[in-house]
């Protein structure tokens, strides 16, 4: 057996090398791993349900706020594709192609889902008559392929899992209503179940959805002071109810075009949990998406099978009764010490321990990943107890998130400024803009950053753009991404 804490030494340090790291915690963890076909990944099972639990959360919402889930073909017609010229364009350089099925060379190609507007919206055209069968509130679970050139672990990859939101609205405000609903609704899974703090405003033109009027955004900011793009809602105004013949009769019996939105979130938020709350002994799981919220592990000392393993199922069986996701340890190939590691590199929130001596006291010994401060708790009461101390590091986990976030997001009045912070230590950076997209590019080509959102509140203080001292429309966040 491999020394103790061994596969904890292969993980390289977080402040030495933030990429490494974070293959290095998703392998060892055994998140995920690389397949055959380049740019694709294996979502092993621990990764798997750490998705399910973000998923059905998000289900939750979705439901909760009257949207229902369907399902439509993973291949959609070329010609059905190219209906919205913006949106065709805008995916062209990442579609996969379909041309020979069952040996034969097909007569039109089909392109592998890299978003479902085009099939979807074919479909609304043939279900939406009457204002009586609006709105759609739609909500589809599924793969998509979009063919990146640089793929990266749950963060970019060619095949990835995700929720696609397509609606169908009579009014511009029922649909506008929708797209801000829905980024709210990503706002709180992100703050208050994955414990990341997020940023939301509209993007620019040139950085919005192909075929959208408007995008809106959360963004997050990664401890190597990039930003990731966590969710996306678009309202789509009236460009694909256009193009693929959406329209309804309404109350005043005339003929109008529907209005649509469409909003999506994918398995990169596994990524930035990965990001966010790692350390270098591995993963930290917020407890409200952690597949194991504490595991108990016996000390095996003497004939602890005998003695102590009859009490920690106990426990296990008391807790999982209130509710609580728990796992027992009780391989006898391992020591104490060697599952103590290996639970914390997997980000366990909370480690309980039970010995000879516990036993005689009738208490365990609560440990928590994020200090491995421990707490002794009686058995009479301990479901409570860590259930208190799992909300305890919930909300630590968003504090110290949220300072980070804090600290790193500070303002550039002037183009050197903004070249400054992106050569240093990034983050993300408040300036103020004209609303030329030269300006923006001038930014991008010249720092890699682009404008992550435009905030709703502009700052009076950064009145002037920071790229061509001209008056600004705008307060924007720029930042470097993922």
């Amino acid at each position: 057996m491999a020394a103790e804490n061994d596969f904890v030494k292969d993980i390289t340090k977080k402040s030495v090398d933030f990429s490494a790291w974070y293959v290095d915690v998703i392998k060892k963890a055994e998140l995920a791993d690389y397949s055959p076909m380049k740019g694709m990944m294996v979502i092993r099972p621990y990764g798997y349900e750490i998705w399910e639990l973000i998923r059905d959360q998000l289900d939750r919402m979705f439901k909760e706020s009257g949207h229902r889930n369907a399902y439509f073909p993973l291949f959609i017609p070329e010609s059905l594709l190219k209906k919205e010229a913006e949106h065709v364009e805008g995916f062209a350089p990442e579609v996969a192609w379909v041309t020979v099925g069952g040996g034969e060379v097909l007569e039109e190609r089909l392109a592998v889902r890299p978003t479902s507007e085009a099939i979807i919206c074919s479909m609304y055209s043939k279900w939406v008559k009457s204002w009586r069968d609006l709105p759609l509130l739609y909500n589809q679970w599924a793969n998509v392929v979009r063919w990146e050139k640089v793929t990266r672990l749950f963060l970019r990859t060619t095949e990835f899992l995700w929720q696609e939101g397509h609606t169908v609205h009579a009014t511009a405000e029922e649909a506008e209503e929708e797209t801000l609903r829905m980024l709210a609704t990503y706002r709180r899974l992100a703050e208050d179940y994955l414990a990341i703090p997020v940023v939301t405003g509209l993007k620019s033109d040139s950085e919005k959805f192909a075929g959208a009027v408007r995008t809106y955004a959360i963004e997050m900011l990664m401890p190597d002071g990039k930003a990731l793009q966590a969710g996306t809602s678009h309202n789509l105004g009236q460009n694909f109810a256009k193009a693929f013949n959406i329209r309804y009769e309404s109350k005043e019996q005339k003929l109008e075009y529907a209005w649509q939105t469409s909003w999506g979130a994918t398995t990169r938020l596994i990524g930035a949990l990965i990001m966010t709350h790692g350390d270098d002994s591995g993963l930290i799981l917020p407890p409200r998406v952690a597949p194991i919220q504490a595991v108990i592990v016996p000390i095996s000392a003497g004939n602890w099978q005998e003695t102590v393993l009859p009490h920690a199922k106990k426990i296990l069986n008391e807790l999982k009764a209130a509710g609580l996701r728990v796992h027992l340890d009780d391989r006898d190939s391992y020591t104490p010490g060697w599952k103590y590691a290996d639970w914390e590199m997997r980000g366990v929130p909370v480690r309980v321990e039970i010995g000879p001596k516990d036993i005689e006291k009738q208490q365990v010994v609560l440990v928590s990943r994020l200090d491995r401060k421990k707490s002794f708790v009686p058995w009479n009461g301990l479901a409570a107890e860590l259930g208190s101390l799992l909300e305890h590091i919930q909300a630590e986990l968003y504090r110290r998130a949220k300072a980070f976030h804090d600290e790193n997001t500070r303002p550039a009045a002037t183009y050197d400024e903004l070249s400054e912070a992106m050569a240093g230590s990034r983050g993300l950076i408040k300036s103020g803009w004209c609303g030329g997209r030269d300006c923006e590019a001038k930014v991008k080509a010249g720092t890699a950053a682009t404008i992550r959102v435009i905030l709703d509140q502009p700052d009076a203080t950064l009145g002037k753009c920071a790229v061509c001292g001209q008056k600004a429309s705008h307060t924007v966040l720029f930042a470097k991404s993922y």
